[in-house]
């Protein structure tokens, strides 16, 4: 955390919150209405049965819209939360909510990244967290922003900042990087199968007026695409605009140092819950928590030491994913990849 993005206090340290009810839009309103957790009751039932001692901390890394983090409260009602979120806006909705459902003396929000989770929890004076979860991807919120850029659905600056007091836009991207660069981004992130076509088409573009809005990308995106691809898989440009979001944010970079300063903060008897939606985030989850659950005893030696046998163990069998029922009603969960695991020993 830099002096950029300060720690926020607690409510009841600032003397109590704002008059929520009041100070939201409609349309903060409409979108926390419509904003559904995914695997909420499965998240809940893994997380709550480490929160169970007075002052337990649960360290949301992706707070969002607290969706999640309001019903771990609940069910964990002796527990604190650090929230945690790089959307300074998102945060302070976050905020009003939690303060709205009665949480408001047991919240630190911070802004930050959630790859700065050891540094959070220590600005507050805490040696470890006993729950931790990350909810990866994009937030209801963000999509329901139009003039943030995030959704093909309407026509908006290409930003797709997460945190929009940094870094380059997406429409920056789009005017510097070359081809290639284009192309690898929307095959890498975005697993698009027409990324060299797309990318080759966007440099044949910008060559004549810059590519600054979602409108204008969508419709470029729509001449790229064969038509015999559009039947099926969803709208040509969610996959293009997926790796954008990516790339703009870091995302993948960011998880990488993300996952193992979790892992490293979660206590033992603790646990840490991961819902990724897209093959190279769940990729990295997996590794990251494939080298916490195996003996690392050299091969051949007759007995494994104490200081060889795994720090953690899976609390799940593989990835859990919803089922068709709740794909029903949230069309965001039919990607979800969820991994989880509890910390069985200290590491070295």
């Amino acid at each position: 955390m830099d002096a950029r993005r300060p720690m926020t206090s607690t409510a009841q340290e600032r003397g109590g919150g704002m008059d929520s009810a009041q100070q939201r839009t409609p349309e903060q309103r409409a979108t926390e209405d419509r904003h559904i957790p995914v695997l909420l009751d499965t998240c809940v039932d893994l997380l709550a049965p480490a929160l169970t001692r007075p002052g337990a901390v649960y360290v949301d890394g992706t707070l969002g819209m607290a969706g999640h983090a309001s019903a771990v409260l609940d069910a964990a009602p002796t527990a604190r939360l650090v929230g945690i979120d790089r959307d300074a806006q998102a945060l302070e909705l976050a905020r009003e909510r939690l303060e709205r459902a009665g949480h408001g003396d047991r919240i630190d929000l911070i802004h930050a990244t959630y790859d700065e989770i050891p540094e959070a929890l220590a600005s507050l004076g805490l040696p470890s967290a006993d729950a931790v979860m990350l909810d990866l991807g994009l937030s209801s919120f963000q999509i329901d922003t139009a003039e943030r850029g995030f959704s093909y659905s309407e026509d908006a600056p290409l930003d797709m900042r997460m945190d929009t007091d940094e870094g380059p836009t997406a429409a920056d991207i789009l005017a510097a990087a070359d081809e290639a660069e284009i192309a690898r981004i929307l095959h890498e992130y975005g697993d698009e199968r027409f990324s060299r076509r797309i990318a080759r088409r966007i440099v044949e573009t910008r060559a004549d007026a810059p590519i600054e809005r979602s409108g204008q990308l969508v419709a470029l995106l729509d001449r790229a695409i064969p038509a015999a691809s559009k039947a099926s898989g969803g709208h040509p440009a969610k996959r293009t605009f997926q790796a954008l979001r990516i790339a703009v944010n870091r995302e993948l970079e960011i998880l990488s140092r993300a996952l193992e300063g979790a892992l490293d903060a979660v206590a033992v008897g603790g646990r840490i819950v991961v819902e990724s939606y897209h093959s190279g985030e769940d990729r990295l989850v997996k590794t990251a928590f494939a080298r916490r659950t195996r003996s690392s005893a050299p091969a051949g030696l007759p007995v494994e030491l104490e200081e060889h046998r795994p720090t953690f163990a899976p609390l799940v069998r593989g990835a859990v994913r919803a089922d068709e029922r709740e794909q029903s009603v949230n069309t965001r969960s039919a990607s979800v990849r969820l991994r989880a695991l509890e910390r069985v020993r200290p590491g070295s």
